[in-house]
């Protein structure tokens, strides 16, 4: 799949097959997310890889309102922000989410489907990974990616939108 390709037809996923997610796959997945850029090459992430179905069923609950997604879900990574290793301050957040979006196009790429759940300011969201998994209270849970064959096939969309496109003036 080509850059563009993928960028084009990446949907959100939120059912899944009881198929499982392999070892190798989610190393590919991690291997695209790490080689996200950061301010200063920070790197200031960490990623938690979820496969327990007990974990997955309780994130439904504590993070997501019994979203069934994490109850199909054949496995899960959490990213997480440590803003000690920071490039510069306060620059972590942007830093995430360039690797959350190549964390999506890798598992797309992969015939597998995500969705970001957004963690990052969310304290009730927040409070509920704290509650599944001990991250450490010196890091930040910032984004939450159910992962799973899709059982859905979502059509691709052009959103394309020359309204929001200013040549060099507003």
């Amino acid at each position: 799949m080509d850059t563009l390709n993928a960028i084009m037809s990446r949907r959100s996923i939120r059912k899944f097959k009881d198929t499982p997610v392999t070892d190798k796959q989610i190393k590919k997945i991690l291997e695209a997310a790490m080689n996200a850029p950061s301010a200063g090459d920070g790197r200031p992430w960490h990623f938690a890889v979820i496969k327990d179905r007990q974990k997955l069923d309780a994130f439904a609950e504590k993070v997501d309102d019994g979203n069934e997604m994490f109850k199909q879900a054949q496995a899960a990574i959490l990213l997480v922000g440590d803003p000690s290793k920071e490039g510069f301050p306060g620059f972590y957040p942007q830093d995430c989410a360039c690797a959350g979006q190549n964390l999506q196009l890798a598992t797309h790429e992969l015939g597998l489907g995500t969705v970001w759940i957004a963690l990052w300011s969310v304290k009730p969201r927040i409070d509920g990974v704290r509650s599944v998994i001990d991250v450490p209270e010196n890091l930040e849970p910032f984004a939450l990616f159910p992962i799973g064959v899709p059982d859905e096939n979502l059509d691709e969309e052009y959103r394309y939108d020359v309204a929001k496109v200013h040549y060099e003036k507003w």
